[in-house]
């Protein structure tokens, strides 16, 4: 059976610790025990765990071998910013597919309520990253950032920069991808809910981005983002 994986609150030398509502979880809802074994993410590097001591606050574990790790291709979505139920389940999934970081943006049709409310909610979608992350035994989390400007967003670098557009007719996100380079990183952008305006699409492609469809059907936010994220990973993995 494959053992539960946890990155650590605290770690030095061959000790680590999870602290707070981490090890609240822990210790009270899954009932850990001394001397249970778990994989414990400490630093970048995952390592055996046994449990040497619990309490509602504080679980902490003895560390053992470094276990292998999985590379995966460095993908980032810049991410615009809708209705929080529905972007925290894309921030929850796309994390456990394995993207690398996620840039909250405020487009031009984001709601003014949830931009003015998005900077409260980093922390949370940060808590919702690490247990994805966690659940699908990744070493980090992706590194979600401080809401952007579109502006801003704009004008991002990578290896390659797609933007995905319901508008784009020619152009599919796997023809798009054909010519990325190994390593590199990948940035997707993608529109909020009603989709990207003109002037929009037109800052992106005077950047220097390419557009590209994920095909004839319009997505809801969410679903585009994981979707094209798993496209993503499927061709460059």
């Amino acid at each position: 059976m494959t053992r539960r994986r946890w990155i650590a609150d605290e770690f030095s030398a061959n000790r680590a610790a999870l602290t707070g509502p981490h090890a609240e979880h822990l210790a009270l809802v899954l009932r850990a025990r001394v001397g249970q074994e778990f994989d414990i993410v400490a630093g970048d590097s995952p390592r055996s765990g046994r449990v040497t001591s619990v309490s509602p606050d504080r679980v902490e574990f003895e560390l053992g071998e470094v276990l292998p790790q999985t590379s995966f291709p460095r993908i980032s979505l810049i991410m615009s910013i809708f209705k929080f139920d529905h972007m925290e389940w894309a921030i929850e999934k796309c994390t456990e597919l394995g993207v690398e970081r996620i840039i909250p943006m405020i487009a031009r049709r984001t709601e003014a309520h949830l931009g003015e409310a998005a900077v409260k909610r980093v922390e949370r979608w940060r808590r919702i990253a690490q247990q994805a992350a966690e659940q699908s035994r990744r070493t980090t989390p992706a590194n979600i950032e401080s809401p952007m400007k579109l502006s801003i967003a704009a004008g991002l670098t990578s290896e390659t920069r797609i933007i995905l557009s319901e508008n784009e007719r020619k152009l599919s996100l796997k023809d798009a991808l054909a010519s990325h380079s190994p390593g590199g990183e990948l940035l997707l952008a993608f529109g909020p809910e009603g989709g990207w305006t003109d002037d929009e699409l037109q800052l992106f492609s005077g950047n220097g981005w390419t557009s590209a469809s994920l095909g004839s059907t319009v997505l809801r936010a969410e679903t585009a983002a994981i979707a094209a994220t798993a496209v993503a990973f499927a061709e460059l993995d």
